[in-house]
């Protein structure tokens, strides 16, 4: 907003023409923030007069443009439902890969009507929702669980890395903690789990140190899930290497996990 009020607005927002009415495909953002600025006359450019053709082009485009995953999404889907077009015949359309086009179908048709909503409005961060929540629906297919936890926390302001850790107290921590949040009292949950982790004054450097490796350990894992079936991990290099790094995690699986156990069952309550 800093930027438009200071420089305007310089890339055009982008639409289709319809019936004699513009339909805003790309530039929601600079719109909203043109209206709060008062700026009633901001660059557009047409990409024609068929809402799914400016949608194909809009996409074709992408490679330059800064449109999220989510929000590609939601244009294939718009373009499935408008055409009723096979994942192939769009793959092709778009010139993508048909994994490329199944992985946004699939991520916007998991994604209930109240959820989509929330992301789209910026009530609740996509980054959160993609990296942070979307494992969760895979490990343990707790899709209304997710939803629950996002209406619950939309709208509050809550940075990612809050999010995270009151995902990790309402899919992992005890009952009274899920209802706490559910009921939109984040603030003790989030200072109990704030000082869990980093370690109480009690515990000595080594105990410390041991927390941050299970806190990491507990990110990684759910960060590589999210993101192991994203397309932009193709190439040759990547996947050379990644095949290195996963025979020695799997090699270790059975030591690593017996630990993680043992260390679990040591913590239970007496």
């Amino acid at each position: 907003m800093g930027s438009i009020a200071e420089h305007g607005i310089k890339e055009p927002l982008e639409g289709v023409e319809v019936g004699g009415q513009r339909v805003l495909l790309n530039g929601f953002k600079r719109q909203r923030c043109a209206r709060k600025l008062g700026i009633d006359s901001v660059p557009y450019a047409s990409l024609g007069q068929d809402e799914p053709a400016g949608i194909v082009t809009l996409l074709r485009m992408a490679h330059d443009k800064s449109l999220s995953v989510l929000e590609q999404a939601a244009f294939i889907d718009e373009l499935q439902q408008a055409r009723n077009r096979s994942v192939a015949q769009i793959a092709e359309e778009l010139s993508r890969s048909k994994s490329w086009v199944s992985l946004r179908l699939g991520l916007i048709g998991e994604m209930s009507a109240e959820v989509r909503e929330k992301l789209f409005a910026g009530a609740f961060p996509v980054y959160a929702y993609m990296y942070i929540l979307r494992p969760y629906m895979r490990i343990n297919g707790r899709v209304k669980e997710v939803e629950r936890f996002v209406l619950a926390l939309s709208g509050k302001g809550l940075s990612v890395r809050e999010i995270e850790f009151l995902a990790q107290g309402y899919f992992r921590g005890p009952a009274s903690c899920r209802e706490e949040i559910l009921q939109g009292k984040v603030a003790l949950p989030l200072a109990r789990m704030k000082e869990g982790p980093s370690g109480a004054e009690a515990c000595g450097e080594f105990a410390r140190a041991m927390l941050r490796d299970l806190e990491q350990t507990h990110t990684g894992m759910l960060r590589v899930v999210g993101k192991s079936e994203d397309e932009r991990l193709e190439s040759g290099s990547f996947h050379a290497q990644s095949h290195l790094l996963t025979a020695g995690i799997l090699s270790r699986e059975p030591t690593f996990l017996a630990a993680v156990r043992r260390l679990h069952d040591r913590g239970r309550p007496a």
